[in-house]
């Protein structure tokens, strides 16, 4: 039997082995670096193609962009799929009060871009990504991205007077999110990512307060389409996480889809050489044809 933390090590070098793909065409949704889109147009067919909108993980941190997930973007673009890939502002560069890893996010500034890039989004694939089809867009996002894309179609369920709040639904065909993120309490008490989500919504003492706008297993039911991609040997996000959002949907009377992938782990979801991966492009397809 593989080592655990071996098998862990050799599937991130794997993901991360891979040139990164550049985009047809980066837009800008607002004025600082980060909040920009890249585009990949579908490799085949000739009509309209749905349009995948990728939030990439890193637990918020700045280290992790966009790049990093681009190989990814390439794969559904092969597919036949239009695609979106956004980046967001992330916490500072270093590690702050004697902290392991960089902080993760910025408050708020990390929900602002998701919700700016999103709002933004139609008017940017029509200048950039001609043969997307706004009508049948579907989210995913991997790791902390899952979070977002989880967070992002729960909009119109935000608490009232939130600056996020959409009012009505988000015109989705679904979410896909991949390891997500998706139970704050349950990854805290599972120290996901050295304490990432208490560090993303800006310490202890802000943490109820703004997990009630940010926690996706607080914003149920959503009425949109949600599917889960989860590796039972995921030692990042443990699987535990994605169970609990699942229960936490149930409770509300949503109904969730849980893959979950024997012997995989947290970065083949990505990787375009894992099988996975290929399980995730139809996960989407799904959702989107």
């Amino acid at each position: 039997m593989p080592d655990p933390a071996a098998r862990d090590a050799a599937e991130e070098a794997s993901a991360f082995s891979h040139p990164a793909v550049p985009p047809d065409a980066t837009a800008a949704y607002g004025e600082h670096p980060d909040q920009i889109v890249d585009f990949h147009a579908p490799r085949t067919g000739d009509g309209r193609a749905p349009l995948v909108v990728v939030l990439h993980g890193g637990a918020w941190r700045a280290p992790y962009d966009r790049l990093h997930i681009s190989p990814f973007a390439g794969f559904l673009a092969r597919r036949g799929f239009a695609v979106a890939s956004v980046e967001y502002r992330r916490g500072p560069g270093l590690p702050h009060q004697g902290a392991a890893a960089p902080v993760a996010g910025r408050w708020p500034e990390t929900f602002d871009d998701v919700a700016a890039a999103l709002d933004a989004l139609p008017d940017l694939a029509a200048a950039h990504l001609p043969r997307a089809d706004p009508h049948r867009t579907v989210l995913t996002g991997h790791s902390a991205g899952g979070q977002l894309a989880l967070w992002a179609a729960a909009r119109h369920v935000l608490p009232a007077g939130s600056p996020w709040r959409l009012p009505a639904p988000p015109p989705l065909r679904g979410v896909v999110a991949l390891a997500p993120i998706g139970h704050f309490d349950r990854a805290r008490e599972l120290d996901v990512c050295g304490g990432a989500v208490t560090q993303l919504l800006g310490g202890e003492a802000a943490y109820e307060e703004r997990a009630a706008a940010t926690d996706p297993a607080r914003l149920l039911p959503t009425g949109i389409a949600t599917a889960l991609v989860q590796g039972r040997a995921d030692l990042t996000v443990p699987a535990g996480v994605a169970d609990a959002f699942v229960e936490a949907a149930a409770k509300a009377g949503e109904t969730v889809g849980l893959t979950l992938l024997e012997d995989v782990g947290h970065f083949p979801l990505i990787d375009p050489a894992a099988d996975a991966c290929a399980v995730v492009a139809e996960e989407i397809a799904q959702l989107a044809f």
